[in-house]
């Protein structure tokens, strides 16, 4: 086996008398897709710098294999000094790079090279930061959320291009679909330590949940054995003065190691406990849009676009930047009035929106006049008063954070003050631009169970595909000159039904073919007997007849259903109580399996129609 081209071996750090890291180890193997995982401020940032040689730790080692080259893509460039972009991607080129390969990026990223640096958007400035760590082809490829202000054809084709590399690639992101889609290790950084998983991130949670699992089973083993040590000492036989002393020693080692384990349990497993303040239920129609347009200096940003909005509907807009998803949300929203058409809202809306740039409050704000409006301890949450300790708790903040600035803190927190904010209001309809930004994975599961449990109606617009596939039940998707498509179902059934994703490059479109000419029987061989609907005759027999084998499926549950529901019948008759559970199941299963087989049948029906 090839020897590792980096190697972190005992490192210490401590911030601020607080030990960030203590013995955290890693190693950096040739052609490695390693990403690194844990939540905010648990320090995989500094890590990522310590093995870049960009921090130094307080001790430890880190060894380089020499020859290796290293490029780290830091979150803020700095392109002060260069006249244009495309002179701060050539100057981060080796001396045996190819001179077109920065261009070629930046072609595909979206620039010319001709910008200048102080005309830049943030999320230009981070395309441009990509192509310079990128052009080189380095050894090792550090980088720190290289997602953040991509739209969803950046972020994809960028996922396309590093799985390409021969580069040894380091990530951490908090898009969980790019994470399983180029990962091989997971390293997760967890109270001061860095444990490896051999596998991708789509094994990761399994694998954490066990080691958990394992911890808490230990120290429950901990405590017996110091139950049964404190009875000895109590209750035991006297026996020799030097052998009590020993056993108390003993004692006292048992209960400090107790002590330690306790609290890494309860760092581990403390979570945002989020919860949504909700006002009465809205009417049944939340928004209704009649053939709307809107243009900005004779561009179209919304072209004849018809769209009904129900209560409990979750939406989400997705597009590349620039596309006008902003735009959209504030014209639904009756933020902006239409060029053309109209836009109708329910009765009874209450609206709370969070939007990209996190609501502009002061810097030096404190974490509790923000949530508080500066009217002393108490913060209203759903109609109930709560202390502003309390609920900071809930978010993960610490009582002694209370006092302190915003400016100080991180993006993951500023994000969870501003959910914190926008969760403590009342509403009905919740309008989220870009809600997932800074947040951590545990932050974002969290997120993701409170709009599921939200009864009201959520308008989304989000990059990260795997948060939209968990929390919209349709998709509008920017199709280019103010065109906007619906679908229904997530990112993933939007996929499915155009064929490709939403990305620059043609892979999908160009897969369809061969995958054709793959499925065509040989010269010569028989074609199955096909209806006039492009389905053999047994498909086009169980189209036909499938909604009546559903239809008495369903006729069957209703009167199990109706036993089932008896409060009684567990304590009277476990046993047909039991009986009837399974039997519903089996059915349940039996009926969706037939719904989905008519889905795909009639879909394949329809494309044959069209």
């Amino acid at each position: 086996m090839a020897p590792p081209l980096l190697t972190l071996q005992d490192i210490h750090l401590t911030f601020g008398g607080t030990p960030l890291f203590e013995g955290a180890e890693l190693q950096v193997m040739e052609r490695d897709r390693l990403c690194l995982v844990g939540r905010n401020g648990s320090g995989k940032s500094t890590l990522l710098k310590i093995a870049a040689g960009l921090v130094e730790p307080d001790r430890g080692e880190r060894f380089v294999k020499p020859g290796v080259t290293v490029r780290y893509l830091e979150q803020e460039p700095d392109l002060a000094g260069f006249a244009t972009v495309g002179a701060y991607v050539e100057a981060g080129l080796d001396a045996g790079s190819d001179p077109y390969r920065g261009a070629y990026l930046l072609e595909h990223l979206g620039l010319t090279g001709e910008e200048r640096p102080q005309d830049l958007s943030g999320g230009e400035m981070r395309r441009a930061a990509i192509a310079r760590v990128l052009a080189p082809e380095p050894d090792i490829l550090f980088l720190d959320e290289p997602t953040n202000h991509l739209d969803l054809p950046a972020i994809e084709w960028l996922e396309g291009e590093l799985g390409r590399l021969r580069s040894a690639v380091v990530l951490i992101s908090h898009d969980r679909r790019f994470l399983e889609n180029l990962s091989r290790r997971t390293v997760w950084i967890d109270r001061g330590t860095a444990r490896t998983l051999d596998r991708g991130f789509a094994h990761f949670e399994a694998w954490r949940d066990d080691l958990l699992e394992q911890e808490s089973l230990a120290r429950q083993k901990l405590e017996r054995k110091i139950e049964r040590e404190d009875h000895w000492i109590t209750y035991g036989v006297t026996a020799r003065r030097k052998r009590n002393v020993r056993r108390l020693s003993e004692l006292q080692t048992l209960r400090e190691e107790k002590q330690k384990l306790t609290a890494r349990e309860r760092d581990a497993q403390s979570t945002v406990a989020m919860s949504a303040a909700e006002a009465q239920a809205s009417g049944k129609l939340v928004i209704e849009a009649k053939g709307i347009a809107k243009r900005y200096d004779a561009r179209p940003i919304v072209r004849d676009l018809t769209l009904t909005i129900h209560r409990g509907d979750r939406l989400a807009v997705i597009g590349p930047n620039g596309a006008g998803k902003t735009t959209l949300l504030k014209l639904l929203t009756g933020e902006l009035e239409p060029d053309e058409g109209t836009v109708k809202l329910g009765t009874k809306l209450e609206i709370v929106t969070l939007d990209q740039k996190r609501e502009h409050l002061p810097p030096e704000t404190t974490l509790s006049d923000a949530l508080t409006e500066g009217r002393g301890d108490m913060v209203m949450v759903g109609g109930t008063q709560r202390h502003v300790v309390g609920y900071m708790k809930d978010f993960l903040f610490t009582p002694e954070q209370a006092r302190t600035a915003i400016q100080v803190l991180s993006g993951g927190e500023r994000g969870r003050l501003m959910l914190a904010r926008a969760f403590a209001r009342p509403s009905n309809l919740m309008v989220l631009d870009e809600p997932t930004n800074d947040l951590d994975l545990e932050t974002l599961d969290l997120l993701q169970e409170l709009l599921a449990d939200y009864s009201g109606t959520v308008l989304l617009v989000s990059h990260d595909r795997d948060f939209v596939d968990r929390v919209a039940t349709s998709v509008l998707v920017a199709e280019g000159d103010g065109r906007w498509t619906p679908y229904a179902g997530g990112y993933s059934d939007m996929v499915a039904q155009r064929g490709e994703g939403h990305g620059r490059e043609k892979a999908a479109r160009e897969a369809k073919p061969k995958e054709k000419a793959k499925a065509a029987p040989p010269a010569g061989e028989a074609k199955p007997k096909a209806s006039a609907k492009g389905l053999s005759f047994t498909e086009a027999h169980q189209l036909k007849s499938l909604p009546g084998e559903i239809e008495k499926l369903e006729a069957r549950l209703a009167p199990l259903h109706d036993k089932l529901a008896d409060p009684a019948l567990f304590s009277r008759n476990p046993a047909e109580f039991d009986r009837l559970t399974k039997e519903i199941a089996r059915l349940e299963e039996d009926r969706a399996a037939k719904e989905e087989l008519w889905l795909e049948l009639e879909m394949r029906r329809e494309e044959a129609d069209g």
